[in-house]
């Protein structure tokens, strides 16, 4: 049987009269956010103060500056220097003979200026003791390191090399350091971890190597940031919505529970910042700097997650940076010049964490040359192999 075209086509038709009319209304609701966040400076410690006191279903990004401000693109210095890092992994596999997980970090160093240079390694750590295979607290609880927790301990991981690539650094050039994705640990929100876990992997770890980078920072001009590419945050569009609610203080559970249309706010919602931000910048040209409310970001001290956006040839994407960046304009200034300089060179995306990418990515082919080797290896020292049956059913061809 085939497809009766002529039966769909009035489906089709209406389907693009859908789409017009929410294109329109989405359209609305551009203009109107743009009118909005051009009213704050007029009235923003007011509405900072109904920030403090709100309390909504989403998340607020804190106000650091005017919200509706532009900044212009500054050059790059003459000689500066970028390092990225990025990192895959093979996760624990308990069909596999062997109890482990590896982590494959990426690095680069890319010198621009008087005396061009590059490097670009990987570092791969095979992980396989006890005590490296699971997080453990004082009193002996313990929680094991595979699937989403990995992840996280592969970020602190990317972060503690990339630390160590700047510290090796002799010259005495800027150095921006860059790091793909959040550097809010999106993965300990809202997740039932124990205290120790956190610890663990954001209080011992990854907080500590952001305090490397400050440290290194008093030797030489040193940012760390993060690139978030195609981001869908809606921070700031939040900031409008508690700018249009017209209770005080907003209380979203109060007003407005179990109500998800007809409320004021949601006349700007649904839009992203990157949508607000496209309309709003120039091409090279970054927002007013911003704080997260994220809860997690409360136990970061020093290094407060701030970000801005940065309007690129074909985005507009988030750039994160800790709070001792934010408030330093020389580092500031460096952060914006270098990631508009780095897109530029690399088609629209920071040409140093393509660079990483490359150098830390572990393909299939990868995997599987691995777990063979593994199996091998314990073979010839005489050690049993133990697969599951369906680990077997994979390496068995039937037909």
């Amino acid at each position: 049987m085939t497809l009766e075209i002529a039966q769909v086509y009035s489906q089709i038709e209406a389907m693009a009269t859908d789409v017009k009319k929410r294109q329109a209304d989405y359209r609305q609701k551009i203009d109107l956010a743009l009118q909005t966040i051009a009213t704050i400076s007029k009235n923003q410690e007011q509405l900072e103060r109904k920030i403090q006191n709100a309390r909504t279903t989403w998340l607020v990004a804190g106000l650091k500056g005017k919200a509706g401000i532009k900044h212009p693109l500054k050059p790059c210095p003459h000689d500066f220097m970028v390092v990225a890092s990025d990192g895959s992994q093979i996760d624990v596999d308990r069909h596999q003979s062997a109890h482990l997980f590896l982590l494959n970090i990426g690095l680069v160093r890319l010198q621009y200026g008087s005396s061009p240079d590059a490097s670009f390694s990987s570092i791969p750590t095979l992980y396989f003791r006890e005590d490296e295979m699971s997080i453990r607290s004082h009193d002996g609880r313990q929680t094991p390191i595979e699937g989403p927790l990995l992840g996280i301990k592969r970020g602190v991981e990317e972060c503690r090399f990339l630390a160590d690539l700047v510290d090796e650094i002799k010259m005495n050039l800027p150095v921006i350091a860059l790091i793909d994705g959040s550097l809010i640990m999106w993965g300990l929100v809202g997740q039932r971890y124990d205290d120790f876990v956190i610890d663990a992997l954001l209080i011992n770890g990854f907080l500590k190597q952001l305090d490397r980078f400050a440290a290194l920072n008093h030797r030489r001009p040193t940012a760390v940031a993060s690139y978030i590419s195609y981001p869908r945050s809606a921070d700031v569009v939040n900031v409008l919505r508690v700018q249009l609610c017209p209770h005080e203080p907003v209380d979203c559970d109060k007003y407005c529970k179990g109500k998800f249309e007809g409320r004021e706010c949601d006349s700007v919602g649904g839009l992203l910042d990157r949508v607000l931000f496209n309309e709003l910048l120039a091409h090279g040209e970054r927002s007013a700097v911003f704080n997260s409310s994220s809860t997690i970001v409360e136990k970061y001290g020093a290094h407060q997650v701030c970000f801005f956006y940065v309007k690129l040839d074909e985005e507009v994407a988030r750039v994160e940076i800790p709070l001792w960046v934010a408030d330093n304009k020389d580092l500031l200034d460096l952060v914006h010049s270098a990631v508009v300089d780095q897109c530029n060179r690399g088609f629209g995306y920071p040409v140093a964490l393509s660079e990483a990418h490359e150098q830390a990515v572990v393909t299939g082919a990868d995997r599987e040359q691995f777990w063979s080797l593994v199996d091998r290896v314990l073979n010839d020292n005489n050690l049993s192999l133990q697969h599951s049956l369906k680990q077997t059913s994979k390496r068995v061809k039937w037909i």
